[in-house]
């Protein structure tokens, strides 16, 4: 039998068979990197949208308590329950940015009076 000079064609066919995997492998990887980008960055919307759907619940809330708030004092005040309860609602909705300041003291006093 004759021996060549170069590699053997198994030798060959295995240095193929390494390149290819190797490039199959970070292939994946970054196909699946992309993936997990793209599924977090789909999370976050979604989270963003749900503040957002509370955010616009709880402004549409408050402007039923104000508008059914009445305009002259109840000869009963209402349980300190409800009035702490609103009175929390309406500070998560200034901290949360959906009322400022004056918003928030004009719907405070509302509550109180």
């Amino acid at each position: 039998m004759r021996r060549r000079n170069g590699p053997g064609l198994l030798r060959t066919a295995a240095r193929t068979a390494v390149i290819s995997s190797t490039a199959t492998a970070a292939s994946k990887a970054t196909s699946n990197a992309m993936n997990q980008k793209a599924m977090q960055a789909q999370q976050e919307k979604a989270a963003a949208m749900q503040t957002q759907l509370e955010m616009e619940q709880m402004k549409a809330q408050l402007a039923d308590l104000q508008a059914q708030a009445p305009t002259t004092p109840s000869p009963t005040a209402p349980p300190a329950n409800d009035l702490l309860a609103q009175l929390q609602q309406l500070t998560q909705l200034k901290e949360a940015g959906a009322l400022s300041e004056e918003e928030f003291q004009l719907a405070k006093a509302k509550i109180l009076n």
